[in-house]
């Protein structure tokens, strides 16, 4: 039995439980359905029935010999994996811009945590990827390392060939592919690291069209990342949000999932081609990293707001980088490729 038919299931019972709503009472009415599915206590970390079978078939899907759900975000899944192979005192490595949760995660495993650098693109304002895995392992003899693969703008690591060094030198590689949850699932776009990083934490809510804020841990390690997992999550996990997990993963995995992934390669690989004077840059085609000489990037930034109403996900001095994901459909990208051509024009 799935985790949605627990939940349908569970609806139709007359609940003396936590929570206290009760599937009943809905204090913000627009969210009246996600009440009646909000139930209580299928143990999501001593994995049971339904949870149990739908993170086993996940794992499948993947190719990984364990996959947990997350609902506290990739955040949860990077400080799982840190405690999990790091203990006190030994090295990690991390970069020296990375995601607040990765030294957050050394803290709490109590790591000597070192930073590493990364070559900086001056002409596009962005960090290019790690370039000198064996050098920095050798210097410093970590315990585990943790890389940031895709990038926030598209940049890909070659995660195969960082593992195999990973590994030649018994260090534990931590991925975070929080940004790459597609990339199982097409050949058009950069090797996923779930099949070669000891752990991979991918968010479902950032490309893959989940809801804020699930995520995933695959781990292909022989440690056990569930006892980490339990020192950190609640004991009142949202089943809501484990079973749109679940729904999420079969979609991806599913023919229509993959048809939608490659028509969205198709759109923004189409909007790239059709603006000759705008200049793209990255690894991954649905990452819009963009430029155009003769406006900074928060000058580019500005105008597609103001005069089009498009909002970026993120800007620096030379470049502007639109987010796309499931949810972005080829009529959005066909407005934003409308107000790029018309800014064009009027430069």
């Amino acid at each position: 039995m799935s985790l949605i038919s627990i939940l349908k299931k569970k609806n139709k019972k007359l609940l003396f439980t936590t929570p206290s709503h009760s599937g009943k009472l809905c204090i913000y009415h627009k969210f009246y359905q996600w009440y009646r599915s909000d139930i209580s206590e299928v143990d999501a970390y001593d994995p049971q029935e339904a949870l149990e079978n739908a993170e086993k078939k996940a794992a499948g899907i993947y190719g990984v010999k364990h996959t947990h759900f997350l609902t506290n975000g990739s955040t949860s899944g990077i400080i799982a994996a840190v405690l999990t192979c790091c203990n006190p005192g030994e090295k990690l490595l991390i970069w020296e811009k990375a995601h607040p949760s990765h030294e957050n995660a050394g803290k709490l495993a109590g790591a000597q945590i070192i930073k590493y650098s990364l070559p900086y693109n001056k002409a596009w304002g962005i960090y290019e990827a790690i370039n000198n895995t064996e050098e920095l392992i050798q210097k410093h003899s970590p315990k585990a390392m943790i890389i940031t693969s895709p990038s926030y703008e598209g940049i890909a690591s070659d995660v195969q060939k960082i593992s195999k060094i990973c590994k030649k030198y018994g260090v534990f590689l931590i991925t975070d592919e929080a940004h790459g949850a597609l990339y199982p699932f097409s050949d058009n776009l950069p090797q996923s690291a779930v099949k070669y990083a000891d752990f991979t934490i991918q968010s479902l809510h950032k490309t893959a069209g989940g809801i804020n804020p699930t995520a995933l841990l695959h781990n292909n390690s022989n440690l056990d990342a569930a006892k980490s997992l339990r020192l950190i999550n609640t004991t009142s996990p949202s089943y809501p949000m484990l079973a749109t997990i679940e729904a999420n993963i079969n979609y991806l995995n599913s023919s229509k999932g993959r048809k939608h992934i490659e028509e969205l390669i198709s759109s923004t690989t189409s909007l790239k081609n059709s603006l000759k004077n705008i200049e793209f840059y990255g690894d991954d085609v649905t990452k819009i990293l963009l430029k155009r000489n003769g406006l900074s990037g928060f000058e580019l930034s500005k105008k597609l707001f103001e005069k089009f109403s498009i909002e970026d996900e993120k800007t620096n001095e030379v470049s502007t980088m639109l987010l796309t994901g499931l949810g972005t459909s080829k009529e959005k990208l066909l407005k934003l490729q409308y107000a790029l051509q018309k800014l064009d024009k009027a430069i």
